[in-house]
């Protein structure tokens, strides 16, 4: 690839939620008996008539706001004509040229900008669902109000499609525009992927990667169209502009149609709906009653509990986790330190989740929930802050408390894990490992002070973890000196 530039845009499809559809007062919901949440509008019979969902529009310029786009004051709705099953009108409602965001930016940790072209308001199809010869469509979700985020072609490598997705799906979430449920199809993206020799100012043919619903999945599917465009020219062949479908089994795109144009469309004006306008004052309204936005998140974080800049990146990336966090700092006041809660959430909380995401077959950043209840967490900290077991201990409990979903205290209690901090039974221990280890004592006397720490885990192995670590330290440097 020495020879060559990799160009990528991105086109993501993000389902807006509210509780209503875009231009019909079906009900928006997941889950439900297959056509059931349908009405004449959503199904395109005659003389049904589309009304704007107000609540799609104001999410579309929260989305506009939080990307620094160009809000517009006046928008026009298109219809965008194609034939296809679960689209029943025969025409999906759309913007075209007069979208209701133009501009923007998201910024990566490189600093690197990728702008965004247009934010777009527009209305989802139904689902097919084939079962063996046939086909069964589903129009519960036709209808429902989507918002089309379109960056430019900034994009130069699968890990920056990668971490602008992510990015992206943070916003989406933190400020309430979509749940972001990958595995429902919520958020969902379309990668434009070309290659041209480096250097050039002409673009190459591009090939789109159709709606690919995981960060992993959409990074693996931008390396193999990548290489397969590579041979394809180094061959002598020719890139066509076409749709590709990804094969998550085989890791491979396969073509599945041609790439049609805006002329295929044969966009128009939707008749039935009149321009939006959007006021000055109804932006100013939205942006007044926004969430936080992650990156203003984090720096409260850092300001408000002195977290590095590292920790609260992290906790803020997922709404779920930044208000599990918060909900633990709250209910810890006084009694466990920010950074202490910030330690326990990176390192337990971050692998219970990772561990329980790899089970559902999902990415981190597609969990919908934190795998391990709030009370447990507070009781565990508690349990450790008061000194009522070990570091080590709760390390052990906490492996217990996922397997068996008992409480913190109840697993101290079965097992008698409680904390030894009295001085007679600390001194005991501590005197039996300095007289099982003379070899090891005579070095130490010689001046090898790093072997403190042997006897330190010594003592902590044989009573299982349960000493107070601090006592232990105590213990050992006053006996020691005492047997010089």
């Amino acid at each position: 690839m020495k020879k060559y530039d990799v160009v990528i845009g991105i086109e993501v499809h993000c389902q807006l939620a509210t509780n209503s559809k875009m231009f019909s007062c079906s009900k928006n919901a997941y889950g439900d008996a297959p056509n059931s949440n349908i009405d004449p509008t959503c199904l395109g019979l005659p003389g049904a008539l589309p009304t704007i969902n107000e609540e799609a529009v104001n999410l579309a310029i929260r989305m506009g706001i939080a990307l620094k786009s160009e809000i517009q004051t006046l928008s026009v709705f298109a219809r965008k004509n194609y034939f296809y099953p679960d689209l029943p009108k025969g025409y999906q409602i759309t913007q075209y040229d007069r979208p209701i965001c133009f501009g923007g930016e998201i910024i990566l940790s490189s600093g690197k900008k990728i702008g965004i072209e247009r934010i777009q308001i527009e209305e989802d199809a139904g689902k097919n669902i084939h079962v063996g010869t046939c086909s069964l469509v589903d129009y519960n979700r036709s209808g429902v109000g989507l918002i089309e985020i379109v960056s430019a072609p900034d994009l130069s490598s699968p890990e920056e499609a990668s971490e602008y997705l992510k990015k992206l799906h943070s916003y989406v979430v933190n400020l309430d525009i979509s749940d972001g449920d990958l595995e429902r199809g919520n958020f969902r993206a379309d990668a434009n992927v070309s290659i041209k020799p480096k250097g050039s100012t002409i673009l190459g043919r591009r090939c789109e990667i159709k709606n690919v619903n995981s960060f992993k999945y959409i990074e693996k599917a931008i390396a193999y169209e990548i290489e397969r465009q590579y041979d394809v020219i180094e061959s002598g062949g020719e890139i066509y502009m076409e749709t590709r479908g990804y094969d998550s089994d085989k890791n491979i795109t396969v073509s599945q149609r041609s790439k049609e144009s805006a002329k295929d469309y044969r966009y128009f004006p939707e008749p039935d709906l009149p321009p939006l306008v959007v006021t000055k004052e109804r932006i100013e309204k939205v942006k007044a009653s926004m969430p936080e936005l992650p990156e203003s998140k984090a720096a409260r974080l850092i300001s408000n509990y002195s977290l590095p800049e590292y920790d609260a990146k992290v906790i803020t990336a997922s709404r779920i986790n930044s208000a599990y966090f918060e909900k633990l700092v709250k209910l810890l006041e006084g009694k466990v330190e920010p950074k202490a809660i910030s330690n326990f959430f990176m390192t337990d909380i971050m692998r219970a989740s990772k561990v329980y995401s790899e089970n559902k077959g999902i990415s981190l950043d597609e969990l919908t929930e934190v795998p391990v209840s709030l009370e447990h967490s507070v009781s565990l900290l508690n349990l450790q802050a008061s000194g009522t077991i070990s570091g080590r201990i709760a390390k052990e409990v906490f492996e217990e408390m996922l397997l068996t979903h008992k409480s913190p205290d109840e697993i101290v209690k079965s097992k008698n894990l409680v904390q030894i901090s009295d001085d007679t039974s600390i001194a005991k221990i501590c005197e039996q490992v300095i007289n099982e280890n003379p070899a090891v004592l005579a070095d130490y006397y010689s001046g090898k002070e790093k072997l403190f720490g042997f006897f330190v885990g010594q003592a902590m192995k044989l009573s299982g973890g349960k000493l107070n670590p601090a006592k232990v330290n105590e213990m050992l440097k006053k006996l020691l000196e005492a047997k010089k």
